[in-house]
This record gives structure tokens, sequence and C-alpha cells, in this order.
């Protein structure tokens, strides 16, 4: 009996080390773009959504599974930001996020493209790219805030960047 308790321990301390958006996703990758509301081919158009959303979310606190204002975790930030201010539905998980959409070269990215790093031996992280080098996203330790992917820690975790 230890033994299993033992183990089921272990599990549940991997799994929340897995990622920031570590959440089962319970469907299939489904990318259901909103085409009347689709309009992420203009990037002034995302840029402005994007500096809308980060006024109404600024600070607020990084929180595994979150999906409010009151705490919210990074794919979870990614979800609800696609959702309210760019009408795509994206999964829940980063994992999730990271296969939907193109791979794209990181020196071709556009407001809107999606940025995936590795900040762990199995745990990953997403943002949004903005512009000029900067990205937002909800941040373990500032909580929502925009960064920059040339700084030596994020420069030093980048995996891949996306194109919904």
């Amino acid at each position: 009996m230890k033994k299993i308790i033992s183990r089921f321990i272990v599990f549940i301390g991997i799994s929340f080390l897995v990622s920031c958006g570590s959440l089962q996703e319970r469907t299939s990758v489904k990318f259901d773009p909103n085409p009347a509301a689709n309009q992420s081919t203009d990037t002034s158009h995302v840029k402005k959504a994007l500096y809308s959303q980060f006024s109404e979310w600024q600070g607020v606190r990084y929180q595994r599974g979150g999906l409010s204002q009151r705490g919210v975790d990074c794919s979870g930030f990614v979800h609800l930001t696609f959702k309210s201010k760019l009408g795509l539905h994206l999964p829940r998980t980063t994992r999730m996020q990271s296969r939907v959409g193109k791979e794209i070269r990181k020196d071709d990215l556009k407001a809107g493209d999606l940025i995936f790093f590795k900040t762990g031996s199995a745990s990953e992280h997403v943002g949004i790219y903005l512009e000029k080098n900067k990205f937002l996203h909800a941040s373990q330790k500032q909580g929502v805030t925009i960064s920059r992917l040339d700084n030596v820690y994020w420069k030093s975790n980048y995996w891949k960047s996306v194109r919904i």
C-alpha cells in the first residue's frame, strides 16, 4: 500500500512540473477560428488587440490552471486572449497550442504569433509576439507582463514559433 501511495505522490508531483498549462486536454486538437471575427492578418489590428488585453490584465498573478483575473497561467492567458480579442479558439494547454498553426522562423515573427520556450526538462512556456522583439505572457514571477526575446533567459530557452 505504501508503494502505491508513494507512486501516486510522485505522479502528482511530476504532473505539476510538466508545463505551465498542465491541465489535461479532454478533446483532440481543434483549431476553430471564427471567420467573422478573424482579422489576424491585419497586424495593426492584432497589435491593438494585444495591447488592449495587456492593459486589462497587466500584473494579474500567475496561477497554475487559472483562467481568470484572480490568477492565470501562460497557456490559459494565450487561450483567453485569442478567444476574447481575436475571435479564435485555441487549445487550453501549452503542449496542445504548440501543435496548431504553422511553425515559422524566429526572424519572421509578426504580431499574434505564438512563441514557445522549454523552461525545464519537462516544462514549457508560451507567449504572444507583439513587436520589436517583445512578447506578452503570464510570467510565474511577474504575472501578466511584456518581456523581451533578447533577454538572456528567454533567448536561451527559446524553442519555436508558430503562426496561427
